[in-house]
Order: structure tokens, then C-alpha cells, then sequence
């Protein structure tokens, strides 16, 4: 007894065959690989790009989405004399003082691009909330020179965190 493949498992694996034989993945190439209509490689990538099993590199240019095992508990422990332990899940390896600096001299770069991504995010979050109060005082100074009433202007009271001052 044979089992047919779902459309969407076809053509998700057709993304991983072309990208790994280094082919630009598009509907036409998926659409040739699989034998399937354009309107279904178009259904199906839209299901797969969605539930993030595809990435959109571009307009029309596909990859799959990396896969990566969870993340095993990592330490690091410093010992008498400089020496240092690492345990990654069950590996353990013991460095030297000098293996230690060159290990953190190597992983440096990500922990800059870590925080350089975490500054963003931060900067992010403070740019929305700066925007918001920006637009409720520009909504207050508008009522403040007769521009109407709060309710036609949708204005949010900043002291009561509501339209029109309810809460």
C-alpha cells in the first residue's frame, strides 16, 4: 500500500531540494520540480511561508526556514587558577586561561551583534511609546485651540488612559 504526500509536504520538500542543489526557488522552478499548477504551488507556499517553514527572501524567491535542535543549558565555570569549564548539554571541555581568551575572543562578535539586536528592540519599543504620547498631546492641542469635542477627534485622555476620559 503506497501513501500519497500532501501538496503542501511535496512542495515543501521540493523548497529543500532546490536550495540544496543551490537553485533559486521560485513557483515556476517548484511548479517544473513538482508537476503541480502554479495556482496550487501558490496556495501551498502561502500555507508554508505562514506557518514559517519558508522564508520570503524576495518577491517570489524562496528558502526554508533554518532548522535548529533546541538549545541545550550551557555554563561556564571559572576554577582556582584561571582554568575555566564549559558544559554544553553532556559535553564538557576544560580550557586553559589562555583557551578561555581565545574562545571569548572568537565568540565576541556575537555577543556584540546580541546586543546591538537587543539595543534595537529596546529603541523600538521606546520610539512606539514616544510616538503615542507625541499623537495624544498633538490630539489635546488641537481640542485646546477649538478644534472639537474629544469624542469627534478621538482623543485619549492621557491622565485617564481612555477615549474621552472614561476609563
Amino acid at each position: 500500500m503506497t501513501t500519497k504526500k500532501s501538496t503542501t509536504l511535496l512542495v515543501f520538500e521540493a523548497v529543500q531540494d532546490l536550495h540544496a542543489m543551490e537553485q533559486v526557488v521560485t513557483r515556476e522552478t517548484l511548479a517544473e520540480h513538482t508537476g503541480l499548477k502554479l495556482t496550487v504551488i501558490d496556495d501551498r507556499i502561502a500555507i508554508l511561508v505562514d506557518d514559517g517553514a519558508v522564508l520570503r527572501v524576495q518577491r517570489g524567491v524562496f528558502v526554508p526556514a533554518p532548522e535548529h535542535p533546541p538549545a541545550r543549558p550551557i555554563s561556564k565555570t571559572i576554577l582556582p587558577g584561571g582554568a575555566v569549564k564549559i558544559e554544553i548539554g553532556d559535553d564538557v571541555l576544560t580550557l586553559t586561561p589562555r583557551e578561555s581568551r581565545m574562545l571569548g575572543e572568537l565568540t565576541a562578535g556575537a555577543g556584540q551583534q546580541y546586543a546591538a539586536v537587543e539595543a534595537g528592540h529596546q529603541a523600538a519599543v521606546v520610539n512606539a511609546e514616544l510616538a503615542l504620547k507625541v499623537k495624544q498631546l498633538q490630539r489635546r492641542l488641537v481640542l485646546l485651540e477649538g478644534g472639537g469635542p474629544p469624542e469627534q477627534l478621538g482623543l485619549l485622555d492621557v491622565t485617564q488612559g481612555a477615549p474621552g476620559g472614561a476609563n
